[in-house]
């Protein structure tokens, strides 16, 4: 299995104007973020884990001519806003897009494109398939999937477990439950917005202390915003087995 990192950032702490800050002004390219995404290859099926708003720079960015389904950890805009744009994958494929998407994110994505769930569409809006998930396994094409149950402060959100690998974002609270369900993940991915302590996601040191639990053979680190500071001054901190992931990043797995 290939995972692409398509993005590694979020929109949490970023200015609505130009940031003068000297992490958005970096010429290194690993503090250079986009919304954060994984892209999912495998010998039958390809897949995204969110949409967010760099949605179609990404795609571009990694010439994905081909799209099978996306996945939703959560309804929020840095991770569904992009999905307007799976029109052009629909006109490729000719078919609907198949969005796999607990009932929460669901509802959130009928309130975002509604015109694309309307009685009456406009022709050429996107055609979203719209797939409900829980808590229990379910398949992607072959690939098997296992709903990892997160709490974003109050928000019930999913992680996805797929063979050893394991992606977690926007999150603040595993349960005992989702630990177990953890056991024996070998690569693990989890969000560590910044150093300071967050009210609705784990901070680094949160994060360190999640990875030292589940104890993979490797960790990357994503969902990080500017207020982390510079990687390449952050990284050495960090313990051996452990790394920020960075946009474009692929891992063989």
């Amino acid at each position: 299995m290939r995972v692409t990192f398509l993005g590694t950032g979020t929109s949490q702490g970023i200015p609505v104007v130009a940031c003068e800050c000297a992490v958005c002004k970096s010429q290194y390219s690993h503090d250079k973020r986009l919304r954060s995404s994984v892209l999912i290859e495998n010998r039958t099926d390809i897949f995204t884990i969110d949409a967010g708003p760099d949605f179609r720079q990404q795609m571009l960015q990694h010439q994905v001519k081909r799209l099978d389904a996306i996945l939703i950890t959560h309804g929020h805009k840095d991770h569904v806003g992009g999905m307007d744009d799976i029109r052009s994958f629909n006109y490729l494929q000719k078919k609907a897009m198949p969005v796999f998407a607990n009932e929460l994110a669901a509802a959130s994505i009928r309130s975002e494109f509604s015109y694309a769930f309307s009685d009456d569409k406009y022709p050429g809006v996107p055609d979203f398939d719209l797939r409900m998930i829980s808590d229990d396994p379910f398949t992607i094409g072959k690939t098997h999937i296992t709903p990892i149950p997160l709490m974003h402060l109050h928000l019930p959100v999913h992680g996805f477990r797929i063979g050893d690998f394991a992606y977690l974002t926007d999150a603040n609270k595993i349960s005992e439950e989702s630990f177990q369900l953890l056991e024996g993940t070998k690569t693990l991915v989890i969000n560590a917005l910044r150093i300071k302590k967050h009210i609705s996601h784990f901070n680094l040191e949160e994060a360190l202390e999640v990875i030292q639990r589940i104890k993979p053979q490797q960790a990357y680190l994503t969902h990080i915003s500017h207020l982390m500071g510079f990687e390449h001054e952050v990284s050495p901190l960090l313990p051996q087995n452990v790394a920020f992931a960075y946009d474009g990043l692929i891992l063989d797995i």
